[in-house]
């Protein structure tokens, strides 16, 4: 098992540049793909933790989905959870994780703190 892990969906330009970054610099990473791979409850708390971020960080307030269903809406980080986990393109990606410290890919440049 690789120590680098990408939360990555191989349609997003980012995570797949991302990706390249991470394997030119001698990594191959443990590939996640999200959107088939939903990460439970207490893994997507653990990601948080290590990007020392909350859910509302990593919302992608311009997916379709977001805007037609919760813009402007107001909900605990629990329930946050719960409709993240239930429309996982609302997860902001790429996430590199190593260790105890995650990273969001955006820019892509951000993985090179891990490396």
């Amino acid at each position: 098992m690789s120590e680098i892990t990408i939360y990555h969906n191989p349609r997003c330009s980012k995570s797949r540049e991302t990706l390249a970054l991470i394997r030119e610099n001698g990594v191959e990473p443990e590939i996640r793909e999200y959107l088939k791979e939903i990460p439970s409850k207490d893994e997507l708390k653990l990601v948080l933790a290590k990007l020392d971020l909350n859910i509302k960080d990593i919302l992608r307030k311009g997916e379709k989905v977001y805007k037609d269903k919760f813009k402007g809406m107001n909900f605990t980080d629990e329930e946050w959870i719960t409709i993240v986990l239930e429309n996982p393109k609302l997860i902001e990606r790429p996430i590199v994780i190593k260790g105890n410290k995650a990273v969001l890919g955006r820019p892509p440049e951000n993985v090179l703190e891990l490396l």
